[in-house]
């Protein structure tokens, strides 16, 4: 929502109904809801973006209940350039809302040439929070995620990075992403010990994507964590954009890593299958695909992307029904194939 102050710039103040249609789940054991839809920074927050765009989405999210906003140091392109267009937005637009707001980042990936930009030391994880910070203009985050695990750095030396970026009032609490079960486990028993609010394992989950269902829910629950999940669209193939084959200018046509062509190819009866059954559920099948990751529950949030306020809009029509039978969940494992 928007409102003109008296030079005629447009200024932004919050819907004031923004909390009567969004679901919200407690995250584990922990004291911390999150709304059933998160906005992810990923994609479409760059230098190469739009900031105007990147704007009117988190509004759009804000407006719509959606509380917590998903960043890392390396988004972009180039590496922290989302982290600093989300700075500018914040500092025009969210400020004075601050303590509504759920803001997270992660350091793992690579970040900055040299020995100390990368993985799950403790010199490149605070310092690249530091750096985070800075571009955001923030005084902390409310979590701070190691965003893959170290094989050659001591699981305690990361864990007791992040022991201490609490205590130094940096982050609220601390989340892991992308360990297996096995590694989260060890993880959240460091973390237990040094007694640091361990509450979230951000993980890829789709109904194409299944790995956390091989021990890693199982894993969360045991210990209290709760787990947002990303990529739920599978990077849009479980949406109407592949029904008819790959449109020119798509992700599949520019065959990026994490989307490829022959991907698509080898997928679309399935995904062609499953439009079918949202149909009949009277929902686009973006929509079915949200909702049958947020029917586990393990899950607090499911992670989204978006590349307009509109898309946003569509996306949040899932939480309108987000009940399946036993039927459809079967029709849809036989049709996964899993």
């Amino acid at each position: 929502m928007q409102i003109n102050d008296k030079s005629g710039v447009k200024e932004y103040k919050a819907n004031e109904q923004r909390y009567n249609s969004m679901t919200y789940k407690r995250t584990g054991k922990s004291g911390v809801l999150l709304p059933a839809i998160s906005i992810g920074l990923w994609h479409n927050f760059g230098f190469v973006d739009s900031l105007q765009n990147g704007r009117e989405i988190l509004r759009a999210a804000f407006d719509a209940g959606i509380t917590h906003f998903d960043l890392a140091n390396n988004y972009g392109p180039p590496y922290g350039s989302a982290e600093d267009n989300f700075g500018t937005i914040f500092k025009n637009d969210f400020k004075q809302y601050r303590d509504e707001l759920f803001i997270a980042t992660k350091a793992g990936f690579d970040m900055w040439p040299g020995p100390y930009g990368n993985l799950g030391s403790r010199k490149y994880l605070i310092a690249s929070l530091d750096q985070s910070l800075k571009r955001m203009g923030l005084d902390y985050v409310d979590i701070f995620y190691h965003h893959r695990p170290d094989p050659d750095t001591p699981l305690e030396e990361t864990m007791g990075a992040l022991a201490d970026i609490v205590r130094q009032g940096k982050a609220l609490y601390v989340g892991i992403s992308n360990y297996q079960p096995e590694e989260t486990q060890k993880a959240a028993s460091i973390l237990k010990q040094l007694n640091v609010p361990f509450i979230l394992h951000q993980a890829r989950y789709s109904m194409f994507d299944r790995w956390v269902e091989n021990g890693l829910l199982d894993t969360l629950e045991d210990n209290g964590v709760g787990c947002i999940a990303f990529s739920p669209l599978a990077q849009g193939m479980l949406t109407d954009k592949y029904l008819n084959g790959i449109p020119e200018g798509s992700r599949a046509a520019k065959s990026l890593s994490y989307l490829n062509s022959e991907t698509v190819e080898s997928n679309i009866k399935k995904v062609q299958a499953l439009n079918k059954i949202a149909e009949q559920r009277g929902q686009k099948l973006s929509q079915m695909a949200i909702a049958w990751i947020l029917r586990k529950p393990q899950v607090a949030s499911v992670l989204l992307g978006a590349s307009s306020a509109n898309q946003l809009k569509e996306n949040l029509k899932a939480l309108d029904n987000l009940q399946f039978s036993e039927e459809e969940l079967q029709t849809i494992e036989s049709i996964v194939g899993v």
